[in-house]
């Protein structure tokens, strides 16, 4: 349970700063509401829950998970015989907290090499731009790290990769533009065991999770890495916008369904109210969220911490 006191949390935590600037539009739709709600004496009746209800749902958090909540904490109350809604206000934090908790695995590079990420999500999520930073993240702890552009259905692709190869300290190799995906790839995997990288990061071509024909590309590609000296692929991380709220929860089905999502990275955290979507991507797949991202700052990647989400979120209020 979170206690009281973790809730105080100084300005100067890089992370926790970087969430309260950046969740300020979900902060306002959706504490905002609650503490309305749960900071003021209102009886506990159905037509609080109910409010409560319309409050996460409109925050774009999903009927199953609201209910959870709603229902968790009703129990709660009768339980306790509650009768100032005060009360419940760090009761729901927590409940929010509990949720968040169990996806908040961070990536964990193996003594492997290379270790094998493969990026996917559809376009204009921010892969390319999510790939430069995790480049520049891994740069940091010292990591030789090499990217391969496997995306050759967009054009301009590799260039763009180019920019933030250099931004980031890692080296891009030459695409084969005769190859298809999975061959690039295959070729950059013998390349970096061959020179002893620690890192490979694989860029794919933005697909639509209901594109049957780019979807069999990518389990191609899976498949092809595996008999590269049974190779497994170490992270498969999806990349969501979360400004798309609701869509992520079909995008991540679909995905997940096919190929296996091993981890989660949302970008774009600054610029929606929709943040809600993160609970409901917590309670229903129960898959890691490895970053939260925003921005073109290469530094703008922070891994995803529970608490820090949820005192973010609630003390910008």
């Amino acid at each position: 349970m979170i206690n009281k006191q973790d809730f105080n949390i100084k300005k100067k935590h890089s992370f926790f700063s970087f969430l309260k600037k950046n969740l300020i539009k979900t902060t306002k739709d959706l504490s905002k509401k609650i503490i309305n709600l749960f900071k003021k004496k209102n009886i506990i009746d159905r037509e609080l829950f109910n409010k409560l209800k319309e409050t996460l749902i409109t925050s774009d958090i999903d009927i199953h998970t609201t209910n959870k909540i709603c229902n968790l904490t009703k129990e709660y109350a009768q339980k306790n015989k509650i009768q100032d809604s005060c009360k419940l206000y760090d009761y729901i934090k927590n409940e929010m907290f509990k949720i968040l908790l169990p996806v908040e695995i961070p990536l964990i590079i193996k003594n492997k090499k290379p270790f094998i990420i493969l990026i996917i999500g559809i376009n204009g999520v921010g892969k390319t731009t999510t790939i430069g930073k995790l480049a520049y993240y891994f740069y940091k702890q010292k990591k030789s790290v090499v990217l391969v552009s496997g995306d050759t259905f967009r054009a301009g692709a590799y260039e763009q990769l180019s920019i933030w190869s250099k931004r980031s300290h890692s080296f891009l190799l030459e695409n084969n533009k005769k190859k298809d995906s999975s061959a690039i790839i295959f070729d950059a995997i013998s390349y970096s065991k061959k020179k002893n990288i620690d890192i490979l990061i694989a860029d794919t071509s933005g697909r639509l999770h209901n594109n049957v024909m780019l979807m069999k590309e990518l389990k191609k590609i899976t498949r092809v890495i595996k008999k590269n000296n049974n190779m497994l692929i170490d992270e498969v991380m999806l990349i969501l916008d979360a400004n798309i709220g609701q869509n992520s929860i079909n995008q991540l089905k679909i995905f997940h369904d096919n190929i296996g999502i091993t981890g989660i990275t949302i970008t774009k955290i600054d610029s929606t109210a929709k943040g809600g979507v993160v609970f409901s991507l917590a309670n229903k797949f129960n898959i890691p969220i490895r970053f939260l991202g925003s921005g073109e700052k290469i530094t703008d990647l922070h891994l995803f911490n529970a608490k820090n989400f949820i005192n973010a979120i609630f003390i910008n209020n």
